[in-house]
């Protein structure tokens, strides 16, 4: 029986996944590079300073660029989540549910925890949590399962007793990696994809989760 729920952040709580493409865009330009859908995809869900070193080392870059580029692209995705973020449908619902049924709720994201912060400070649910995890200053980011074991641990539950909601493939490795049930949102471009079957449950919109579904799992 589940005590806990933990969420993923970007791409899940927030609609921030086009704003991270179009500040990795703005910051891979600058060296000639502008990546595609399908491959800025393949690292969704990796830390910033990961995903910058992937598509680093993918062109022959410098490597020794990336702590800036890091804390530039981390800056701008923040501007631009403050300049056209919004909350993914269905967060004041989801939210509401756990609490109604004192469930534990945690948050477990890749992104450092001052972008965490500002995030849902912005979107008015800073007090929604329980505990909240980054795995920014962590060894390994998502899909290693630390973040979402210490987000556990902070809530003060043992992790089968979690119930992680994610939208991209990288944190639901984690997230069952962790050994906790995993729910999946995928983008509705991505919907489809065989890969999410290693998920517990797959749903269009956090709105459409509910008590029967949650009794399945």
């Amino acid at each position: 029986m589940q005590a806990a729920v933990i969420f993923d952040m970007d791409g899940l709580l927030v609609d921030s996944e086009p704003l991270w493409k179009e500040a990795a865009d703005v910051l891979l330009g600058k060296y000639g590079i502008k990546l595609s859908l399908e491959e800025y995809e393949k690292t969704t869900g990796l830390r910033t300073r990961e995903f910058l070193d992937w598509w680093f080392r993918t062109y022959n870059l410098p490597l020794e660029n990336i702590p800036s580029a890091e804390k530039e692209i981390v800056e701008l995705v923040i501007e631009k989540v403050h300049e056209k973020g919004k909350a993914m449908p269905g967060v004041e619902y989801i939210l509401r549910f756990f609490k109604e049924r004192n469930f534990r709720i945690g948050l477990a994201s890749s992104s450092p925890m001052y972008m965490i912060e500002n995030v849902i400070r912005f979107l008015g649910i800073e007090n929604a949590f329980d505990a909240i995890t980054s795995a920014g200053d962590l060894a390994y980011g998502k899909p290693h399962p630390e973040v979402y074991l210490n987000c556990a641990n902070a809530l003060g539950v043992v992790p089968t007793q979690c119930l992680c909601f994610e939208d991209s493939f990288n944190g639901m490795i984690a997230a069952k990696a962790a050994k906790m049930k995993c729910v999946v949102v995928p983008a509705q471009h991505q919907q489809q994809m065989a890969r999410w079957a290693a998920a517990d449950l797959k749903i269009a919109a956090l709105s459409n989760f509910n008590q029967l579904l949650l009794n399945t799992i």
